[in-house]
C-alpha cells in the first residue's frame, strides 16, 4: 500500500454502497480474546505502527517521543475511533497494522479503538492469520458505515492523527531560532558562493543570535532576498532539523500544518520495510524512545512572500466543505525564516500589515481565530525579515520601527565588490572573466549617473548569452557584446 497516498491531506468525497464481505466473523472473533502473552507484548510496543515505515536513528535530540498511551497522544478515544472509521470507509477494508500506519500511531492505541468499535458492533473481522490482531482485516458493519458518514459530516480530514496544541507549543519552544550559535566564521561559510561585505555580516550576525525581527532596506537589486536565503542556509547547516506535525487539534478542530511545498523532509517515514519484528533483547528500550511519527523531521523552512501577500494568508483558512483548517504561512514558517519581500507593494496597506505583526513581534505569540470566534495562541518562533526598496519613513511609524530590533541598509556595491560579483557570475556560468568588462561598465555607464546594482552582472551575462545563442555564436565577452547587452538592460522606458 502506498504510504504517501494514505497520508494525503485532502477533501474527500464520500463513496456510497460499500459491500461487506460474507466471511463468517465468528471464525476470527474468538482470537481477539485468546492472544498469547508474547503477542500482547508485541502489540503494546509503541512502534509497531511503523510496520512499513522506517525511522532514522540520526533524528535530532529534541525529537518528540512516540505516545505509549491515549493520554500521551493528546487525543480522545472518540477522535481515534472517528479517524479509524473514516479510514476503513474509504478503503472498504484494512489490516489493523495499516490503520496504525496511516494514522501514524502506535498499534496499541489503535488496538484500543478497534476493541471499542468491535464491542459497539461498528466493525467486524473479515480475514486474518495467527500473527496477532495487527494482521486482521477489518470492515465496517452497517452501523459502522452510518457512524463513518456522521464522522465525515463533522470533519473530512483523513490524514495522520493530529497532535495536541499543547504538544506543538512545547516543541516549537524547543526548536526556536533564538539561541542558535552564530559567529562570523560560520556565517561567512553559509554565505559561500555569495559576495557579501564583512560590515553587513557584522549587522546580520547579532540579529541571528537574538532571533528577533530584521528590517532590510535599500535600492533594488542589491541582494536583500539573497541575505534571507543565506540566513536559511546558515540555519540548516549549523542548527538541528526541526519537527513539524501533519496537523494540530484544538477546541475539537483540526489545523493542517505540514506543507510539502514548503517543508523539505529529512526523515524516511515514507520508505517501506516489512521486516521490523526483530526480537533482540534491547528492542523494548529502543522502541520506547521512538519518534512520534505524527511529526515530520524537516529542514528549517525558508518562506518568501512578496506583493501577493494578503491579510487572509496570515489567518487560519477554514474549508467549509471539509470542516478543517489550513495553517497560515507564518505558522508553517515557525523555526525558520519568513521573508516579506517587496514590503509596501502588497495590495493591503503597509499600516494594516504592520498592525497585524505588532503583538507577535513584541510577545513572540500569535493569536489566531477559529470559525467559532474562539481565539487560540500559537508560538511565533521564527526569524522574520521585512525587505523593501521604498523609503522606510513613508511605510512605517516610529512605534513599529521600535519593535524591529535590527535595521540593515544594503546599498549599491563598491567597484571592488562589483568586480567580485561579476567574477562570481562568470564562474557560475563557466564564462572567462575579463576585468576590462567591469572597467568598461564603470567608465561608460556608472560614471555617468547610473547607480550600480549587485544584480547587474547576472542580468548582463544572461542577456549576452541569449544574444549569442540566438545568433549561434560562441560566447566571448567582448566590448561589442557588452554594448549591445547594456543597451537592452539600461535602456530608458
Amino acid at each position: 500500500m502506498n504510504g504517501e497516498t494514505n497520508s494525503t491531506l485532502a477533501t474527500l468525497e464520500l463513496t456510497e454502497g460499500l459491500e461487506s464481505t460474507s466471511t463468517p466473523r465468528e471464525l476470527f472473533a474468538d482470537l481477539f480474546e485468546d492472544l498469547s502473552d508474547e503477542t500482547r507484548s508485541l502489540l503494546a510496543d509503541p512502534q509497531v505502527a511503523t510496520l512499513g515505515i522506517k525511522t532514522d536513528g540520526s533524528a535530532a535530540s529534541n525529537a518528540p517521543k512516540a505516545p505509549q498511551s491515549l493520554k500521551d497522544s493528546g487525543l480522545s478515544r472518540m477522535q481515534v475511533c472517528d479517524l479509524t472509521l473514516k479510514q476503513i470507509y474509504l478503503h472498504g477494508h484494512l489490516l489493523g497494522v495499516d490503520i496504525a500506519k496511516n494514522a501514524r500511531l502506535p498499534y496499541n492505541l489503535i488496538d484500543e479503538s478497534l476493541r471499542f468499535l468491535k464491542d459497539e458492533k461498528c466493525i467486524e473481522v473479515t480475514a486474518g492469520d495467527f500473527l496477532g490482531r495487527a494482521s486482521y482485516r477489518f470492515s465496517l458493519t452497517e452501523l459502522g458505515r452510518t457512524r463513518a458518514r456522521e464522522a465525515f459530516e463533522q470533519c473530512r480530514y483523513v490524514g495522520p492523527a493530529p497532535v495536541s496544541l499543547e504538544s506543538y507549543v512545547a516543541q516549537c519552544r524547543l526548536q526556536a531560532v533564538a539561541g542558535i550559535k552564530c559567529d562570523s566564521e560560520r556565517l561567512m561559510e553559509a554565505f559561500n558562493g555569495m559576495v557579501i561585505g564583512p560590515e553587513l555580516l557584522d549587522e546580520v550576525g547579532p540579529a541571528v543570535c537574538s532571533g528577533r525581527s530584521i528590517f532590510i532596506y535599500g535600492p533594488p537589486g542589491n541582494g536583500k532576498s539573497t541575505v534571507a536565503r543565506g540566513l536559511g542556509r546558515f540555519l540548516n547547516r549549523y542548527s538541528s532539523d526541526i519537527y513539524v506535525p501533519y496537523a494540530i487539534t484544538t477546541e475539537n478542530s483540526i489545523i493542517t500544518v505540514f506543507d510539502p511545498t514548503l517543508h523539505v523532509v529529512t526523515d524516511n517515514h515514507d520508505s517501506e520495510n516489512s521486516n521490523i519484528r526483530e526480537s533482540t533483547g534491547d528492542q523494548r528500550q529502543r522502541l520506547e524512545a521512538a519518534v512520534d511519527l505524527r511529526w515530520r523531521r524537516v529542514k528549517r523552512p525558508v518562506v518568501i512572500t512578496g506583493g501577493e501577500l494578503t491579510l487572509d494568508q496570515l489567518e487560519l483558512r477554514f474549508n467549509k466543505v471539509s470542516n478543517f483548517y489550513q495553517a497560515p504561512v507564518q505558522l508553517k514558517a515557525n523555526g525558520g525564516v519568513f521573508l516579506i519581500d517587496d514590503f509596501g507593494r502588497q495590495i493591503v496597506s503597509p499600516k494594516d500589515l504592520l498592525n497585524r505583526w505588532i503583538v507577535p513581534l513584541e510577545e513572540r505569540i500569535d493569536y489566531l481565530t477559529l470559525n467559532t470566534g474562539k481565539k487560540i495562541s500559537v508560538p511565533f518562533e521564527l526569524l522574520i525579515i521585512f525587505s523593501t526598496n521604498l523609503d522606510p519613513h513613508e511605510l512605517v511609524d516610529e512605534a513599529f520601527l521600535r519593535r524591529i530590533r535590527h535595521k540593515i541598509r544594503i546599498g549599491p556595491p563598491s567597484p571592488e565588490m562589483y568586480s567580485q560579483i561579476f567574477q562570481l557570475a562568470c564562474e557560475q556560468r563557466k564564462v572567462p572573466f575579463d576585468e576590462r568588462a567591469v572597467q568598461y561598465l564603470f567608465a561608460n555607464h556608472y560614471a555617468h549617473g547610473r547607480t550600480p546594482r549587485s544584480s547587474d552582472p547576472r542580468d548582463l551575462l544572461e542577456l549576452a548569452q541569449s544574444i549569442c545563442r540566438f545568433r549561434n555564436q560562441r560566447f566571448v565577452l567582448s566590448q561589442k557584446l557588452l554594448e549591445e547587452a547594456t543597451s537592452r538592460l539600461f535602456c530608458e522606458v
